[in-house]
């Protein structure tokens, strides 16, 4: 590097703020540097020209890894006012060398530390919070943002820039502090000073701007103040690329404001992107009174009521609130905190979200959340027509076209029984799984052995957020059915031993019919059924699995080898498991289910089964009568046998249930009903009774207080029966008491069957303290008749 080379100039920013952006841009006319280094993904720099068309702002870099062991993605978002998009273009138009310097995206040092949906400028605020908390008790501020707004964006009128340079300087050495920056961003700094190296030896005597996150620029110019004096490359450094076998690139994508908001779970920068639209436009003033007449058109539009008076008092209250924080304008916690002191009169049970940070929660209350949305706008970005696209978007758009629903307007309604219709069918699959919105699916099958066989689609032309879904689909495949298959086996990876999640996707892999992909569905669920553990789980894919081997004849699955190896695999582990579940009282709807699939399996196919019918039998005896079983698993093991030809007479068990406690005798019931459901409603035990007569005897012989306690868990056992078969039942019920009446009424109270017997307990408790006390009413003497005068 020639003696003469100026250091680089280091700005640090906090990301999308209005104030880091009006900086940079007065730095760059200021300064006129040879070169503008930006903290962005590297491999996006032979392409800057693509990233600097006429686009309509905010959008974003999307880039995607996927390998075997990981699969990555990572957003840069870039709107009107974040100081890296300003950096590019007033770099690009001052004739400068405009470089991003950070590493990619898919490099471990980046997405190996965050979630799948990180973003790169998700700097690091949550691990040196300690600074900020500090700063905001000091400035008497509730979170860093009023302290931001206070210090930065909202300052005193012609504020000299080198002054708030320094503010910013030092605001972010206390920040960054001495405390270990993460390996990752220690490899990112490294790899950022390489290039403000190479950067300072290319531009000679003339000077170089370096624009990162505030957190990185007191470690980059310490690290380039001690490489300066070595010998600084001729070349800009090497790009990492993907290793081999690997999938990996950016693309760039429409972005919205809802998407850069904090309150909507945007990791970092600014929260409220429409106020700072607002700010950076216009200016503090105009700012804060935009953001009091959004708020007020948003209210009005959605019926809530607002006069002038509350508008006079908001007004009122945030200009005082300015005056009391010293602030010389109205900030944007100001505003809100006047609007809220003037329309909110009811008590919170939860701090304002402006004093926080974090996603709105359930229940946070109606004028709130309208002034939120307010803050943060409307505006989504749109791509220029010359932008590349991955060939997915490509690919499916010709799709759609060729399965005439590109244009679709009205609800499409599909006959998958004809091969157009499955083709249709599985196209719309595969953009549902994909989460690329469109169409909505509005009915169709649930499930192997639904007997159904259309579908229904509700098309959304206009769907927000279509055209990014669809590039950000593009980094599973070039093609639709490919995209589909590589999401839905990462998320087979992904699920681990969760068999329910693993049910539904094989699933979704056969509507959206990815055959290689559900071999290897199958093969995973073989695997993993034998280690199950939760009985609840293991039916669900019990269920599924055996309900397509039985009837899929639409999808072509049917009588499957592999589905047959998880149906008897699965099936085995049931009975294995439910001899040795023990538990307490209340009926588990999922383990009675994994009861009942078992049930079906023996019935539908005992051939795949290594355990036969008269081992299930003799299995389903010892649970029956297992006292440490819940009531409801050993119902469902007498109703298995039931089912299976074996019955056993009820009588004993449910006289001994009712005596010891009422309400395991409606758990054994539910677990009885769930299995054996239609031998109860139409067959008798081996006495030649009616297990419905057994039942109402014993029921009707029970004391007042013991009906009510077991009337909640008989409700449920017979909630099994549905509404025609409860009808005879409560016909057969008159019939015992030689009543006449419509069977069809007593299904059909006024008022829940439990309050109204509750209701009647305590009319009796309070006639029998009224009596005990002689408070009793007298009766009301019948009136005498008047005799004619």
């Amino acid at each position: 590097m020639p003696a003469t080379a100026a250091p680089a100039v280091f700005l640090g920013v906090r990301h999308h703020s209005p104030a880091c952006a009006r900086l940079v841009a007065d730095t760059i006319r200021t300064l006129r540097p040879a070169c503008v280094l930006v903290e962005g993904p590297a491999d996006m720099n032979d392409r800057m020209d693509e990233l600097l068309l006429g686009h309509t702002l905010p959008v974003a870099v999307f880039s995607h890894y996927r390998d075997d062991q990981r699969t990555a993605t990572s957003w840069t978002p870039l709107c009107d006012y974040s100081p890296e998009w300003i950096a590019l273009r007033e770099g690009r138009a001052a004739g400068a060398e405009v470089r991003f310097i950070d590493l990619p995206a898919w490099h471990p040092d980046v997405a190996g530390h965050t979630d799948r949906y990180a973003n790169r400028y998700a700097d690091a605020e949550a691990r040196y919070a300690e600074a900020t908390r500090r700063l905001c008790e000091h400035f008497a501020v509730d979170s860093v943002d009023a302290l931001w707004d206070g210090l930065f964006e909202v300052t005193e009128p012609g504020t000299d820039p080198r002054e708030l340079r320094a503010r910013l300087d030092a605001y972010f050495e206390l920040v960054r502090g001495d405390a270990e920056a993460h390996a990752g961003d220690r490899a990112r700094e490294e790899y950022m000073a390489s290039w403000v190296r190479a950067a300072e030896a290319r531009a000679g005597d003339r000077p170089v701007l370096v624009v990162t996150g505030g957190f990185h620029q007191p470690a980059l110019r310490a690290l380039s103040a001690r490489q300066r004096s070595a010998a600084a490359p001729a070349d800009w450094p090497a790009v990492p690329q993907p290793p081999d076998g690997a999938l990996g690139g950016s693309f760039l994508v429409p972005y919205s404001f809802r998407q850069l908001d904090a309150f909507a779970g945007y990791q970092s920068g600014m929260p409220s992107p429409g106020y700072y639209q607002r700010l950076w436009e216009t200016g503090p003033p105009a700012a804060g009174q935009g953001l009091l007449r959004a708020v007020t058109e948003r209210l009005r539009a959605r019926g809530i009521p607002l006069s002038t008076a509350d508008l006079i008092a908001a007004r009122s209250l945030s200009q005082g609130l300015a005056h009391l924080r010293g602030h010389p304008y109205e900030t944007r916690v100001d505003v809100l905190d006047g609007l809220a002191g003037a329309l909110i009169t009811d008590d919170l049970d939860r701090p304002l979200p402006w004093t926080t940070r974090g996603t709105l929660g359930a229940g946070t209350h109606p004028v709130v959340v309208e002034m939120v949305a307010a803050c943060t706008g409307e505006a989504v970005g749109r791509l220029h027509p010359d932008t590349p696209l991955p060939p997915l978007v490509h690919d499916v758009t010709a799709h759609l076209a060729h399965l005439g629903l590109a244009d679709a307007a009205a609800p499409v309604t599909l006959d998958l029984t004809k091969e157009r219709g499955l083709s249709r069918s599985r196209a719309l699959h595969r953009l549902r799984v994909l989460g690329v919105p469109g169409f909505t699916r509005v009915s169709g099958p649930a499930h192997g052995a639904d007997p159904v066989f259309t579908e229904v689609w509700e098309p959304h032309p206009a769907a927000a957020g279509r055209e990014a879904a669809l590039i950000e689909a593009g980094a599973y495949g070039a093609r639709l059915d490919e995209a589909a298959a590589a999401l839905l086996g990462e998320r087979t990876r992904a699920a681990g031993p969760d068999l329910g999640a693993l049910a539904g996707l094989l699933f979704d892999a056969v509507l959206c019919g990815t055959g290689p992909l559900c071999a290897d569905l199958l093969t995973a669920l073989a695997d993993r059924v034998g280690q199950a553990g939760d009985l609840g789980p293991l039916g669900e894919v019990l269920s599924a699995a055996l309900g397509l081997w039985r009837h899929d004849r639409v999808f072509g699955v049917a009588r499957d080898g592999l589905l047959g190896g998880v149906v008897g695999s699965a099936a085995d582990r049931v009975f294995w498991l439910a001899e040795g579940l023990h538990g307490g009282p209340g009926a588990d709807p999922a383990v009675l289910g994994a009861l009942a699939a078992a049930r079906d399996a023996l019935r539908h196919a005992p051939a795949l089964l290594s355990v036969t019918p008269e081992a299930a039998v003799e299995a389903a005896a010892r649970i029956s009568r297992d006292p440490r079983a819940p009531a409801a698993l050993r119902g469902a093991a007498f109703g298995l046998r039931w089912a299976l030809g074996v019955p056993d007479d009820p009588g004993p068990v449910v006289q001994v249930l009712a005596t010891a406690a009422v309400d395991t005798l409606g758990d054994w019931l539910t677990g009885l009903f769930a299995v054996a459901r239609e031998e109860v409603a139409h067959g008798t035990t081996t006495e030649g009774d009616s297990l419905i007569d057994i039942v109402d005897e014993v029921v009707s012989t029970l004391p007042e207080s013991g009906f009510l306690v077991g009337l909640p868990a008989l409700r449920q056992a017979f909630a099994f029966f549905p509404p025609r078969e409860r009808e005879r039942i409560a016909e057969r019920l008159l019939h015992r008491r030689r009543l006449r009446g419509s069977a069809r009424s007593l299904l059909r109270t006024p008022a829940d069957p439990l309050l109204l017997a509750r209701a009647r307990a305590l009319e009796e408790n309070v006639t029998r303290l009224l009596d005990r006390h002689g408070l009793a009413a007298a009766p009301v003497p019948a009136p005498r008749p008047e005799v004619a005068g």
